[in-house]
């Protein structure tokens, strides 16, 4: 399953927000903004705000997503970014919203002027049904329901397939070779365009210089070109890296060429391809395959479900392709494409499926399916005698030595507050502590009793975090007291550093004699009462 906090924009949702979400993307030249859908097709972003780039209407970056009120409820289809950056986003009913970096024109209203929020295009497109849209760097391109190709925008190269080199202030429809073709698919490099008809021929137009378009030479091609060497062939994916590009086939047969700088063809070489290569030859029918304009990273999925990944990885060169352990080509940009955008507007799948871990923590305390109680300040925590047994050296010495199925399934505990033993057995079911320093004082008792040394551990740490002016003598205290050496230096030397302020608290005088006079005992030592 695809988990969309592995890029690091997204660690800071609670898990609420994540399950919100139905379609997300990272984009950006350091993959530092995000857009994404929810379930009830409302539209937020957020991140660095480059170039405008995240339509709030203004240029204010910000880490707490804003609702795009002007996309709220329309279904998006299809979302593409540039690299200013730009964004084109179609949706179900056909319309196309572009915002963000216009100096070439590339948002198609006939300016330059940078777009502040989502505007509808409309030039050219009257009565078309927008089904898919695709950018290069500063080069937008539609595709209608009919399949009819639309370009704009910057076209140095010939990348908008007008026949010249002339920028493309609104949308203009590609023809020539694209005349009367079917066209069911596009995609965009940096500065070249590439267009898949509903036959499987494939044709591509723009910047060639490292032969990323594949047809055999490294010249520009200033309107659409057929690659005849995929001829008899019939292509299902096409994808487009920054200077490269791969094709699947019906077959699950994979095809490469263009740039290879990087070993993103997967040939086993750095040499650039001016023609399709058949890669992966040796593997299982491949059934996806992904690339992006802003990377050199190629990555494909097996028909078993192995995903492979090859060139830039993580700064590295890697010249063939490397199976991975993920479940999906959208983590291998994740996690190691430079930068680590999205090569997809991504579908979020939140199924039901649980790991043990989640179906253990879903299942602490539940009434249901428990058997065993204990019972705390009149209070009762539903556990699973299992699990204690299997996580606890204590229980299961308890249940080993006097338990038998004819003894009562409810344990009174009166040595232990409540929030501390529901705490300690939470941690039995998931790892984790939560507990303020006051109540994680109880919890390193209870720790100590029942020879658990990394839940002593986790106490420590939760103390140390949460040590204050106020509290810090009465945690040095409790350390004494559960002969907790390490976590009674750290205190010791809290209260020294900060000897004025503790010393004026209530919990300070509060403590009995011996120990006080200890404390100023051991402090005198370390010159702390000098002045």
């Amino acid at each position: 399953m695809v988990d969309v906090s592995k890029w690091p924009l997204f660690t800071l949702m609670s898990a609420q927000e994540l399950v919100s979400i139905r379609q997300a993307c990272v984009f950006g030249t350091s993959a530092n903004e995000a857009i994404y859908i929810t379930h009830d097709d409302e539209v937020y972003v957020f991140g660095l705000n480059c170039s405008n780039c995240l339509g709030t209407g203004d240029s204010q970056s910000t880490i707490v997503p804003k609702k795009l009120d002007c996309l709220s409820g329309k279904k998006v289809v299809s979302l593409s970014y540039g690299s200013g950056p730009h964004v084109l986003l179609s949706t179900v009913d056909g319309d196309l919203y572009a915002w963000g970096h216009n100096g070439y024109s590339q948002l198609g209203n006939g300016t330059t002027n940078q777009g502040v929020a989502p505007v509808l295009v409309v030039t050219n497109l009257q009565n078309k049904r927008i089904t898919e849209v695709a950018c290069g760097s500063h080069h937008s391109m539609a595709l209608t329901s009919e399949g009819e190709v639309f370009a704009w925008g910057y076209n140095n190269c010939g990348q908008v397939g007008s026949g010249s080199t002339a920028n493309q202030p609104t949308p203009r429809k590609v023809s020539h070779c694209l005349q009367n073709k079917q066209v069911v698919s596009i995609t965009c490099g940096q500065t070249s365009s590439m267009a898949v008809v509903d036959n499987g021929e494939v044709y591509g137009w723009g910047y060639n210089g490292n032969g990323q378009l594949g047809l055999g030479n490294n010249g520009n091609q200033l309107t659409p070109c057929r690659l005849a060497a995929l001829q008899g062939f019939c292509v299902l994916q096409i994808a487009s890296g920054y200077a490269h590009t791969i094709a699947l086939t019906d077959e699950g047969l994979l095809y490469a060429w263009g740039a290879n700088t990087y070993g993103q063809l997967g040939t086993g070489n750095k040499s650039n391809q001016l023609s399709p290569v058949q890669i992966m030859t040796e593997k299982e029918r491949i059934v996806e395959i992904a690339a992006c304009h802003s990377t050199h990273t190629s990555a494909a999925k097996t028909q078993s479900g192995q995903v492979y990944m090859w060139g830039q990885c993580r700064g590295q060169a890697i010249v063939l392709p490397y199976l991975t352990h993920f479940s999906c080509t959208d983590d291998v940009f994740a996690c190691f494409a430079t930068p680590s955008v999205m090569w997809r507007l991504l579908a979020m799948e939140h199924d039901d499926f649980l790991t043990v871990a989640e179906s253990l923590k879903k299942e602490f305390d539940s009434p249901e399916t428990s058997d065993l109680k204990f019972s705390v300040d009149g209070k009762y925590i539903h556990v699973h005698k299992a699990v204690l047994k299997i996580r606890c050296e204590h229980f299961r010495s308890m249940f080993q030595s006097h338990w038998n199925e004819d003894m009562k399934e409810v344990i009174e505990i009166d040595q232990f507050s409540y929030p501390v033993y529901r705490s300690f057995l939470e941690f039995l079911y998931t790892d984790n502590v939560d507990l303020p320093p006051e109540d994680a004082i109880g919890l390193l008792d209870l720790a100590t009793s029942y020879c658990e040394n990394r839940l002593k551990r986790l106490c420590q740490h939760l103390i140390k975090r949460g040590i204050t002016v106020e509290n810090a003598f009465s945690l040095l205290s409790a350390a004494i007291r559960y002969d907790a050496e390490d976590l009674e230096e750290f205190c010791f030397k809290f209260c020294v550093n900060h000897l004025t302020e503790v010393t004026q608290t209530a919990a300070f005088w509060q403590i009995d004699g011996h120990m006080l006079k200890e404390f100023i005992s051991r402090a005198s030592r370390c010159g702390a009462f000098k002045n």
